[in-house]
C-alpha cells in the first residue's frame, strides 16, 4: 500500500524492464529545451521592440438583458410553465401565455425580469414577458411557452431559428405593482416590483418618518432585498430602469403575500387615478411592434389588494448605459 512515507527497506530502483535514461541523453534534453526556451524569449522581445503587442484572448461580455431594441439572432424552443410565474417570481403567468424563459447569461441573475422580446420565428412576430430562466439555455436560445412558439412557427418542429430584440417603452398594463415577500417585516425587508415595462435598474425604499432613501439588491429570483429590514413603514418605493425612466410610489404598507398596485405608471404619463406621479424623464420613442394582439396583458393575479396614496412627482435621472461591452486587454 503506497501511503506517502518514506521506503523502509533499501534505497529504490527502477522496476524491472525499465531503465533510467541515460545521463548523456538527459543532458542533451536539458540543453535542446534551454535553447528553445531562449529562442522564444528573443522572438518575443524582438516583437514588442518592433511594436507588435502578444495576442490575448478577449474578455467574456458580462451577463446582461437584451436591451436597446438590438437585433439578435438565435433559436427558439417551447415549455410549459404549468401556470407558474417562474424564476422571476411572478404570482402567476400572463394572462395571455406569452413568455419565455432566458439562458443566464441573458436572463443576468434576475436583471432581465419583466422586459419584453419581441421575437420572429417563420410564422410571424409575437411579444413576450421576460418571466424565467432556462438554466441550459445559451446566450440566443430562447425557450418560448408554447402558446407563444405557436405564434412563430409549427410547435412539430420543435426548435426553430428566430430573430429577437428587446422592447423599448413597451405599452404598460397599468400602474406599478408591489408585493411584499411572506415573511417581510421592519427587520428584513423584500419587494417584489411588477407592471414595469422595461428592465429595472435599481429600487430604493424609504420607510416612514425618514427622509432617506436605502437602496435594495436585486435577487436571482426578482425581489429586492434590504436584508437588515427598512424600518417601519408606510413605505415610499422608488424605482429607476435601464433607460433611465424613475417613478415614485408611496403609501406602501408592510403587507406580506399581497400585492398592492400603486397609482403611478412607470413611464407614459396618465395614472389609474387623478394626482399620480409622473416620471420626469422622457420616454424614448417606442421600437417596431407587432399588432395589438400580440401585446401582453395583465397577469392573471395583479389585483389591487389596497390603494397606495398619491406618489410625489417622479425625478428624472440620466438614461442609463445598455449592456456592458468586454474590457480591451491591456
Amino acid at each position: 500500500m503506497i501511503d506517502g512515507s518514506a521506503p523502509s527497506g533499501p534505497a529504490t530502483r527502477p522496476a524491472a524492464g525499465r531503465r533510467r535514461a541515460p545521463r548523456r541523453a538527459r543532458t542533451r534534453w536539458l540543453a535542446a529545451a534551454g535553447a528553445t526556451g531562449l529562442a522564444v524569449v528573443l522572438a518575443l522581445s524582438l516583437a514588442l521592440r518592433s511594436g507588435a503587442a502578444p495576442a490575448c484572448a478577449a474578455a467574456p461580455l458580462a451577463a446582461a438583458p437584451p436591451v436597446g431594441g438590438t437585433v439578435h439572432k438565435g433559436k427558439a424552443t417551447f415549455y410549459d410553465s404549468k401556470g407558474a410565474g417562474g424564476n422571476c417570481s411572478y404570482p402567476s403567468a400572463p394572462a395571455n401565455r406569452l413568455y419565455v424563459a432566458l439562458g443566464p447569461d441573458e436572463y443576468a441573475a434576475g436583471a432581465a425580469c419583466g422586459g419584453h422580446l419581441d421575437v420572429t420565428g417563420p410564422r410571424g412576430t409575437v411579444r413576450v414577458l421576460v418571466m424565467d430562466q432556462c438554466p441550459e439555455c445559451a446566450p440566443g436560445h430562447l425557450d418560448l411557452s408554447r402558446e407563444a412558439f405557436a405564434r412563430i412557427a409549427d410547435p412539430v418542429q420543435g426548435i426553430v431559428p428566430v430573430s429577437y430584440r428587446a422592447v423599448v417603452d413597451p405599452p404598460l398594463p397599468g400602474p406599478l405593482t408591489v408585493r411584499m415577500k411572506e415573511g417581510s417585516s421592519p427587520y428584513w425587508f423584500a419587494v417584489l416590483v411588477g407592471d414595469h415595462g422595461n428592465p429595472l435598474r435599481t429600487v430604493e425604499v424609504r420607510p416612514g418618518g425618514s427622509a432617506t432613501f436605502r437602496s435594495a439588491v436585486r435577487q436571482d429570483y426578482n425581489y429586492w432585498l434590504i436584508d437588515s429590514g427598512a424600518g417601519p413603514g408606510p413605505y415610499t418605493v422608488r424605482v429607476t430602469d435601464v433607460y433611465g425612466h424613475r417613478a415614485t410610489a408611496t403609501g406602501i404598507r408592510m403587507a406580506p403575500g399581497q400585492t398592492q398596485r400603486s397609482t403611478v405608471r412607470m413611464y407614459g404619463g396618465g395614472s389609474a387615478t387623478p394626482g399620480a406621479a409622473r416620471t420626469g424623464a422622457p420616454s424614448r420613442s417606442p421600437s417596431a411592434r407587432p399588432s395589438p394582439s400580440v401585446s401582453a396583458s395583465p397577469r392573471a393575479t395583479i389585483t389591487p389588494t389596497g390603494s397606495a396614496a398619491p406618489a410625489s412627482p417622479g425625478e428624472a435621472v440620466a438614461p442609463a448605459s445598455e449592456a456592458p461591452r468586454a474590457a480591451g486587454c491591456s
